[in-house]
């Protein structure tokens, strides 16, 4: 039986779902404010509303020490007139918006029937029955002003939503939202409605959330069409740290979020990509030891390639792009071709290894100095120009990487110059990460244990006084530790 046909057909889109409450925007600019109350919210409510632009009258028979100090201070757009007396019914004459932290319940209604009675919308401090409105937790790079709410449920939850958008946007996008404020006419005279109006817009938002300094005469040139052809293209090295996502900086983050193109390692963690700008384009130009891996030439051509089409390429590392990443040189391809370049350290395996056992690599009464040594040469063993007898020094924290197969002849090659056997030693497999796997003992077992970790996660190797010193304590505390 043939199936029955049906011609094309609009669908509309989805009803919007319910709000706990509607959030607007109030242009306080010069309107008078009332608050009631000398306390430190009352503070805070009169020092929100000024930064708002409002006029704000503050009624505290006796003012706290905040509110002094705001008032000494001044205030950051509007204004505040401090009245050593009661609220009264008057004052609410004229006035666009009402706050009062008043302890006395009965007193508190009053307040907010008052406004109520004046038609002024009131918000009292902690008491969401008198309330016509609720302040939320506020991102301001104004004039770009986010707000956010729980309906009250939550204010801890709305504090920490905050932090999270805090860490994304750059204080840049301040300037960058004035500057499309003052370019908002100009491009609406310029530009028709549609593609090209859009096409601007997009590029600008593009530019102004990956943190870049704003540049009027750049965007006027582009308005014009007098520029030169798309954008130049740049790349960032990225510092992924040792695998936890929790330990990127805010600025490998911003990165993240702005990159057009992600060229990252096999030892980047799937939590870390995860936090990267989802229309970003990822390539893995991962190389590991005894396998199949990209070649480093390949890797610097595809980086000048990409940034010259325009794109933001983001080189991601695991740990520190500057700690045995060959990040030297990339650097040297990439400044031979004229490409802008910016790095972003991470957190290197071996201090995520500290912090992991709690040792300080450099405490004071049991070394004086941090070495970090490859364990891989470009031949896949042992460097052979390693000053083993400068590593030999009993004061000194040695941190080896890429040595889990050479850790036996590096435990030799130590012992031979005089580090005693017993010498304290560690290592991590996966350092930082859910499946982290540790072992401690003596030097002359390290060997042996290490060559057990290798072929899975990365393993970071450290020897020196002061894992022993920890190691002991760890043992006795519970820490996840066997040898």
């Amino acid at each position: 039986m043939r199936a029955a046909c049906r011609k094309p057909s609009e669908v509309a889109p989805g009803r919007l779902g319910a709000l706990a409450k509607l959030p607007v925007f109030l242009d306080l600019a010069a309107k008078p404010a009332l608050v009631a109350g000398g306390s430190p919210a009352a503070a805070w409510k009169a020092e929100l509303l000024a930064a708002a632009g409002a006029a704000v009258a503050v009624h505290a028979v006796d003012p706290g020490p905040d509110m002094l100090a705001l008032v000494d201070r001044g205030a950051a757009a509007g204004s505040i007139t401090l009245h050593r007396s009661a609220w009264t019914a008057a004052a609410f004459a004229g006035t666009a918006i009402a706050v009062a932290d008043i302890a006395d319940p009965a007193e508190a209604a009053d307040f907010a029937a008052a406004a109520r009675a004046a038609g002024v919308p009131v918000n009292v401090v902690d008491t969401p029955a008198l309330c016509e409105f609720q302040f939320g937790s506020i991102v301001n790079r104004s004039p770009v002003v986010i707000g956010i709410s729980t309906d009250g449920a939550a204010p801890i939850l709305g504090q920490a939503v905050r932090r999270r958008i805090e860490t994304v946007l750059h204080p840049a996008l301040a300037h960058w939202a004035a500057l499309a404020k003052s370019m908002r006419a100009t491009v609406m005279e310029r530009l028709a409605p549609g593609a090209a109006r859009r096409a601007f817009w997009e590029r600008f938002s593009d530019r102004a959330l990956a943190g870049d300094p704003p540049d009027a005469a750049t965007e006027a040139a582009m308005l014009d069409g007098t520029s030169a052809g798309p954008s130049a293209g740049r790349v960032t090295l990225v510092g992924a740290g040792p695998g936890d996502a929790e330990l990127l900086t805010l600025k490998a983050l911003r990165a993240l979020q702005a990159a057009d193109v992600i060229l990252f390692d096999d030892l980047v963690s799937a939590e870390v990509l995860k936090l990267a700008r989802r229309e970003a384009r990822r390539m893995l130009v991962g190389k590991r030891g005894g396998r199949a891996s990209c070649v480093q030439e390949d890797i610097n051509d595809l980086m000048v390639r990409l940034a010259r089409q325009g794109k933001h390429v983001v080189r991601l590392k695991s740990g520190d792009p500057m700690i045995f990443g060959r990040a030297g040189e990339e650097i040297e391809k990439l400044d031979a071709a004229g490409i802008s370049l910016d790095v972003v350290p991470g957190i290197t395996a071996g201090m995520a290894l500290a912090a992991t056992l709690g040792v300080s690599l450099t405490h004071r009464d049991l070394a004086q100095s941090v070495r970090f040594v490859t364990g891989c040469a470009r031949t896949g063993d042992i460097p052979g120009e390693l000053d083993w007898r400068g590593l030999a020094d009993g004061r000194t924290s040695i941190i080896f990487y890429m040595a889990a197969r050479r850790a036996c002849g590096i435990a030799k090659g130590l012992m031979k110059e005089g580090l005693p056997a017993d010498t304290p030693a560690v290592a991590i497999a996966g350092v930082s990460r859910h499946d982290e796997h540790r072992w401690t003992g003596r030097l002359d077992a390290l060997g042996a244990a290490a060559a057990g970790m290798a072929g899975g996660a990365p393993v970071v190797l450290g020897i020196g006084q002061v894992f022993g010193c920890r190691a002991a304590a760890a043992m006795s505390d519970g820490w996840r530790l066997t040898g």
